[in-house]
């Protein structure tokens, strides 16, 4: 079989394993699911119940402008209809940016260790990557514009709040970002995790500034990951352009029903934030007692730092999951001296809390 030289040089790789996947390898289910970050408190019941009315419509294709998600969002944020554009979760969203703005051999930046699945989409359409370390276990965003600056990079790519990490940065450095930006350089500013972040790790950014594209997704604190559904704010400009590359009928209609309904439930979004921080302080003490510290978090996980290096933090990550626990950990040293810990329910952390003393003997 004869692929096309782009993908033909590339490997047949995927940014992450899932959880299924793993099941079926281990021949049984975990008995906590703890490393994908999803939400395993659930979606809005008014979600819930929007999706379920849906289904009896699944045999129409979804609305492809998402009109009345569309306009709630731009309510929701006070911006125009033109500075929203709803897509198949951040990473598809991530994936038709790219092919957008990236030529081939274009340059790139990014940081070492921060979101794969931006770099995967990258070298699929023949980008050039170019990664600055973290500093203090935070990208960097002033190494992020020298090595932009450097290499005249087409996109910077920076989380905040941070994955794998946790970490975050203040509203204003990401805001002094862009008065620093090289020219016909934009800034991708990935914020998944930003319901969970304090409101001064938000930028006060205008809609329409076209130095920067903001993306949100329904994945996180609203529950819905498996419908695949996220949105991106920026300048009309820059948003019509999806339409000439973007799949138009690729967000399904029973998704638009589930993010419009939750969208809506607010009392449901405050819970799940709470439930949340609850669970980062339970993930932290179940930490410190087994000898590991767990790090700031803005984002519905923790990571653990283990105090030793990558080959034992993957020892722990296969210790964990001998013991029905699925957790991840960063792939970039020295990241890799962590491991990563999704909040969850009580009993998942029980689990945790059981197998965890196990994992770390079997660890060494």
């Amino acid at each position: 079989m004869r692929f096309a030289p782009l993908p033909a040089g590339l490997p047949a790789t995927v940014p992450f394993i899932g959880p299924e996947e793993l099941e079926r390898r281990r021949g049984v289910p975990f008995a906590a699911r703890l490393g994908a970050n999803e939400s395993a408190f659930g979606p809005s019941p008014l979600a819930a119940r929007a999706m379920r009315e849906a289904v009896g419509q699944v045999w129409k294709y979804g609305d492809a402008p998402s009109h009345e998600l569309t306009h709630a969002l731009a309510d929701h944020h006070r911006v125009a209809p033109g500075n929203i554009l709803v897509g198949e979760g951040i990473d598809g969203l991530l994936g038709n940016l790219v092919r957008l703005m990236v030529a081939p051999g274009d340059a790139v930046v990014t940081s070492d260790g921060a979101y794969p699945t931006f770099n995967y989409h990258v070298a699929g359409f023949g980008g050039v990557l170019h990664k600055v370390p973290y500093r203090d276990d935070a990208e960097d965003p002033e190494a992020l514009l020298e090595r932009a600056h450097a290499t005249g990079a087409r996109l910077i790519y920076l989380a905040n709040p941070d994955n794998p990490m946790g970490s975050w940065h203040e509203g204003p450095v990401i805001e002094a970002m862009l008065d620093r930006l090289p020219p016909d350089c934009l800034l991708v500013l990935d914020e998944a995790y930003a319901e969970f972040a304090p409101a001064a790790a938000v930028p006060r950014i205008a809609a329409d500034d076209p130095r920067v594209i903001r993306m949100r997704t329904f994945s996180k604190a609203y529950g819905l990951a498996g419908a695949r559904i996220g949105y991106a704010m920026g300048a009309p400009e820059l948003i019509a352009g999806f339409a000439r590359i973007r799949n138009h009928f690729g967000v399904n209609r029973i998704a638009q029903a589930g993010a419009l309904a939750a969208l809506a439930d607010p009392g449901w979004l405050a819970h799940v934030v709470a439930e949340v921080a609850a669970a980062r302080d339970r993930i932290a003490a179940i930490a410190a007692a087994n000898g590991l510290t767990a790090l700031p978090s803005a984002t519905n996980f923790v990571a653990l730092d283990t105090g030793r290096d990558g080959d034992h933090a993957r020892a722990l990550i296969a210790a964990l999951a001998g013991e029905g626990v699925f957790a991840r950990m960063p792939g970039t040293a020295p990241l890799d001296r962590c491991i990563r810990i999704s909040a969850a329910p009580i009993h998942e952390l029980d689990v945790l809390e059981d197998a965890l003393p196990r994992a770390m003997d079997r660890a060494g």
